[in-house]
């Protein structure tokens, strides 16, 4: 009952844009996930792959570029720089999402495949010149899960309405960037999502409960 009574009250200390942010992210990994079981994964992801022409071709390889593991160690130098004190926690949503994606891709989930590989034809798949295939390891997509743990951590620091915006444009044109570039299904999409979710909210409570027992004792 007290763990309850902790995590109703955590909820109820988030900012109005930080419950927006984590709304929007739930509900679009469902929508995925529901659009993926009622008309197969390979069905949502030929209609979302379509060629949009070389402009999306270089903007879609730069937002999956932008997704990539190393982007966090730029977002937590300038992080560090206003929030010191919470260096740890920003480091234990890099740990978790790290953790949450790397299991399940590599030794629960290491055999599914990733669309080249899962027999859809490949001159239906939509691939980008220079990009390089990947096979297997598909669910959950991991640059999803960072784009999102990023922009879920920056508004929750940052509860502002134009950073809610900017960040789940990012977030979203990320996540896609993996459909449109041949490399992940939506429905691993929306499994990056919910490691989002997941990292974001296991990594509050730590943060929030290790301040509540401190301030009990």
């Amino acid at each position: 009952m007290a763990k309850l009574h902790f995590t109703l009250s955590m909820y109820s200390t988030f900012s109005k844009p930080f419950k927006w942010a984590l709304g929007f992210s739930l509900s679009l990994a469902l929508l995925l996930f529901l659009a993926s079981y009622l008309h197969s994964r390979a069905a949502v992801f030929l209609w979302m792959n379509r060629d949009l022409g070389t402009i999306a071709d270089f903007i879609f390889n730069g937002m999956s570029y932008l997704a990539e593991g190393w982007i966090w160690i730029p977002y937590f130098m300038i992080l560090f720089g206003w929030f010191k004190k919470d260096a740890i926690f920003i480091l234990l949503n890099f740990l978790i999402s790290t953790i949450l994606t790397q299991i399940p891709k590599n030794f629960i989930w290491n055999q599914v495949a990733r669309p080249m590989a899962s027999g859809i034809p490949h001159e239906q798949i939509h691939t980008v010149k220079g990009v390089e295939m990947h096979l297997w390891n598909s669910f959950p997509s991991g640059h999803t899960a960072t784009a999102f743990t990023l922009f879920l951590v920056t508004v929750y620091f940052f509860p502002k309405k134009p950073i809610l915006v900017f960040g789940a444009l990012y977030a979203m044109a990320c996540g896609y960037s993996r459909v449109y570039l041949g490399q992940h299904f939506p429905l691993d999409v929306a499994g990056g999502i919910i490691v989002a979710l997941l990292t974001i909210l296991i990594s509050i409570y730590i943060r929030k409960n290790k301040r509540y027992v401190s301030e009990i004792k």
